[in-house]
């Protein structure tokens, strides 16, 4: 079982589940804009831990915990990047408003992707499908939009290949410093 196994569909009896496609479709939506609006660390952390509930609810908490554990590694990077551009570009901060600021980039990123799993997590590609036609919205958009959903877990699965292969090589991802391991991904990303 891979990290990716956050964003294929859990068929479980829940309330989430149960849920109109089109109205979780609208709660990310709000939650995208909502991350994107708020620059500030507390308002994105009370964000995040209003979905540890509905992920409870859903009963898909081993998936979600799992998808959270495998982003770290990317809200790390984020966290990285942040520290060193305002470090060295920022007009004469702080370095606490840059470690707030870093930290605030990173947990936006985990909303995110943690929203966009809880959704993937509890909506079928063909009830979202359906949804998305009684709304009005041409079918052949639809089934695009149905396609590369259900093309996620695919490619999902590719690159679990890809890092299987890679570590059968000897290739070690968790070994050594942050700088070692952001290298040592460079052969999954060019295989």
């Amino acid at each position: 079982m891979s990290m990716f196994d956050g964003l294929k569909y859990r068929s479980v009896s829940s309330p989430i589940h149960s849920i109109d496609p089109r109205a979780k479709l609208v709660y990310v939506c709000v939650l995208f804009v909502i991350s994107v609006l708020f620059s500030q660390l507390i308002p994105l952390l009370i964000i995040l831990l209003i979905q540890v509930p509905l992920v409870v609810l859903a009963r898909v908490k081993r998936e979600w915990l799992r998808l959270l554990r495998g982003s770290t590694f990317f809200a790390l990077l984020i966290f990285a990047m942040n520290v060193i551009s305002l470090y060295f570009y920022g007009a004469s901060q702080s370095i606490y408003s840059i470690i707030e600021h870093a930290l605030a980039m990173s947990v936006r990123f985990i909303v995110l992707v943690e929203s966009f799993s809880i959704f993937f997590l509890t909506t079928s590609p063909d009830m979202l499908g359906l949804s998305m036609e009684q709304m009005g919205v041409p079918y052949e958009l639809c089934f695009a939009f149905t396609t590369a959903i259900r093309f996620i877990p695919v490619l999902a699965e590719e690159a679990q290949t890809i890092i299987d292969a890679q570590r059968a090589r000897g290739l070690d991802l968790e070994g050594g410093n942050f700088m070692k391991r952001i290298r040592n991904y460079i052969p999954i990303l060019i295989p």
